[in-house]
């Protein structure tokens, strides 16, 4: 599909998520539509990230809980590196990973979105570690960094709470396949960008780097966002802190 350019977001991620189900590349969970679509090749798309020089230095990694991504927080798991990962929708903020408190035999488990929590310890804002790497899901990508979420703005939203925490910017990576990398589609300012992209079968490094640094829009947000997602309450509260 890298011949493909879309004026809209909407187009974009409609079409990779038919394209994926066409090719009969799609995997559990169904259906793939309003997801950050799992692929047949995750594992080995989690590979190939994971050998980038980036992650063999790396202490903590900030991983989204989508399917295609578990092998990703398995194989940190497995080489000892802490996984940092928000629970769904931000509704119950973040929690940790530590392959020092997980047996290893439970890593695949740990590594789910539902035995996560099991595994998990969570953690208050004050308590998040550094963070090395970002590890996000995409729907689609293009070779120029650009990416493509489900559209609710989650991914980004958790980057700028790690700004507006200290942490500096730090490269982006994502896990797709093939088929979800585009030429072209609208970014936003707010949208962040990826560094390095891994495929089934290739490991794209986006040079320069487009690191962004972005901080909480907070007039943005919806009229129920402290609402729905009680961490950013937690945040505004430490902000407010701070500056006292």
């Amino acid at each position: 599909m890298s011949e493909h350019c879309f004026d809209d977001k909407a187009t974009a991620r409609a079409a990779v998520w038919q394209a994926l189900a066409d090719q009969k590349v799609a995997r559990f969970p169904f259906p793939i539509k309003g997801r950050i679509p799992n692929f047949a090749g995750a594992d080995a798309a989690a590979a190939h990230l994971l050998s980038h020089p980036l992650f063999g230095a790396a202490r903590c990694v900030k991983v989204n809980p989508d399917s295609p991504q578990r092998y990703v927080r398995k194989g940190l798991l497995e080489r000892g590196i802490a996984v940092v990962t928000p629970t769904p929708r931000l509704r119950g903020g973040f929690y940790l990973l530590d392959p020092e408190r997980i047996p290893t035999g439970n890593h695949w488990d740990a590594a789910s979105m539902k035995m996560g929590g099991r595994f998990g310890e969570p953690l208050a804002l004050d308590q998040l570690p550094h963070i090395d790497l970002v590890v996000m899901g995409s729907v689609a990508v293009t070779r120029e960094g650009k990416r493509l979420g489900k559209g609710h703005g989650y991914a980004d939203l958790e980057y700028a709470i790690l700004h507006e925490l200290g942490n500096e910017a730090v490269p982006v990576a994502t896990t797709v396949h093939e088929l979800q990398i585009l030429e072209s589609f609208p970014m936003l300012a707010h949208d962040v960008a990826v560094s390095i992209i891994a495929t089934p079968h290739e490991l794209i490094e986006v040079l320069p780097p487009p690191l962004t640094v972005l901080g909480i829009d907070w007039d943005a947000l919806p009229a129920d966002a402290f609402e729905q997602m009680p961490v950013l309450r937690e945040l505004r509260e430490l902000e407010r802190h701070r500056r006292s």
